[in-house]
């Protein structure tokens, strides 16, 4: 599998974020070797906390599919999932999260929780972390500095 190829494309959904003055996270799903799943953070546009960019993926993938199961899907996220979004990723039964950095302050998939991979839920998912973790981490780090200098 060529995780980079397809963190490539999660980061070009968070770099629409990113011009969107949204936190810049982008999240794609693959199946088959197919992204059919894209999203990009949208909470402050949409004035809703559910707009992350994992959920729209979600949305999208199962619209494509025609079912809530996810099994054989690998979701690329540029940043950790949080507690929402990783609880939506064991709710749809996604097989692998790939993502680039982690998120200190409410990563879900080992950083505070690893709600991905609680033993008491019906489903684990694979993780696998640090794929194009300068990129990501950039990408981050500018989008903040960024609105600090709005303020």
């Amino acid at each position: 599998m060529d995780y980079k190829y397809f963190m490539n494309e999660a980061l070009a959904e968070a770099k629409k974020a990113f011009e969107a003055d949204e936190v810049p996270i982008g999240a794609v799903i693959v199946l088959d070797g197919a992204i059919i799943g894209r999203g990009h953070n949208l909470r402050n546009s949409k004035k809703n906390s559910l707009f992350h960019a994992e959920i729209i993926a979600i949305n999208e993938a199962c619209n494509f599919v025609g079912d809530w199961r996810l099994e054989g899907c690998t979701m690329y996220v540029t940043v950790e999932p949080c507690p929402m979004c990783a609880g939506a990723i064991i709710q749809s039964r996604i097989d692998e999260v790939v993502f680039g950095v982690l998120n200190p302050k409410a990563g879900c998939g080992g950083s505070i929780l690893n709600i991905l991979n609680e033993g008491r839920f019906n489903h684990q998912t694979k993780i696998v972390k640090d794929i194009l973790i300068d990129e990501c981490a950039l990408l981050m780090q500018s989008f903040f500095k960024k609105m600090r200098g709005k303020i």
